[in-house]
Formats: C-alpha cells, structure tokens, sequence
C-alpha cells in the first residue's frame, strides 16, 4: 500500500463516509477554504493510479468508490506507524500517550474491558 499524503488522506475519508462519490460531493465535504475543483480531480486521479479508489463514467462524470477498505488502511497505516515510532510494540503506544494526557484513566479501563471481552469470545 503506497503511503498517502495529508491531501489524499483527506479525500479518501469523504469517499469512505459517502461510499461512493462525484469531486463535487467531496468537496462539500472539505473543510473552508476548498481546494479548487481541479486541484481535487488530481488528487482523485492520484488515489485511482495508486489503486486507492476505483472509478466509473456517469454521463460525463466520474464517480468514484473505495477500492480499499479503510479498516485496512488503518490497520496499515498503524503498523507502520507503530513500527518506526514504538520498536514495533503497540504496548509502548498507551504510555506515550498517557504521558501527554492524550488518554485517561477511564478509557483505559474501556481499552482493558475490550481486551478482556475478546479474550472472552475466543
């Protein structure tokens, strides 16, 4: 999976909340200011030669439809993450957000509970 940038990652969380869509409807999705329309058409046509998103002809419009699904894209995106920033180790992930109060103790407790449930349903 060829990593995106901050632009393509943001058009692919459109196409993932609308299922499928046109570069007019995932621009209303962009935050203000909106990048130009042709900027956004590039952009899809990045995702589609990287195999992010498939494409098909309506008339004289594409529209386009995840070809990856974004549970896997961030089960990717994590394990790289985890593996160049955390020695791999997704225990040393809770601490270093714990030490920047990125996560309390109640959700912790939440984290451990479905860690337990889990283990439960194997």
């Amino acid at each position: 999976m060829t990593p995106l940038n901050h632009q393509e990652e943001e058009i692919m969380r459109c196409v993932w909340q609308l299922g499928s869509c046109n570069v007019k409807q995932a621009i209303e999705l962009l935050s203000v200011p909106r990048p130009p329309y042709t900027t956004v058409a590039s952009v899809f046509k990045n995702l589609e030669r990287k195999g992010y998103v498939a494409s098909r002809l309506e008339g004289n419009t594409y529209i386009y439809r995840p070809a990856i699904d974004e549970q896997d894209y961030k089960r990717t995106f994590l394990g790289n993450v985890v593996g160049s920033y955390f020695k791999n180790s997704y225990k040393e992930l809770v601490p270093f957000f714990a030490r920047d109060n990125k996560i309390s103790s109640d959700e912790l407790r939440e984290i451990i509970d479905l860690i337990n449930k889990g283990e439960e349903d194997k």
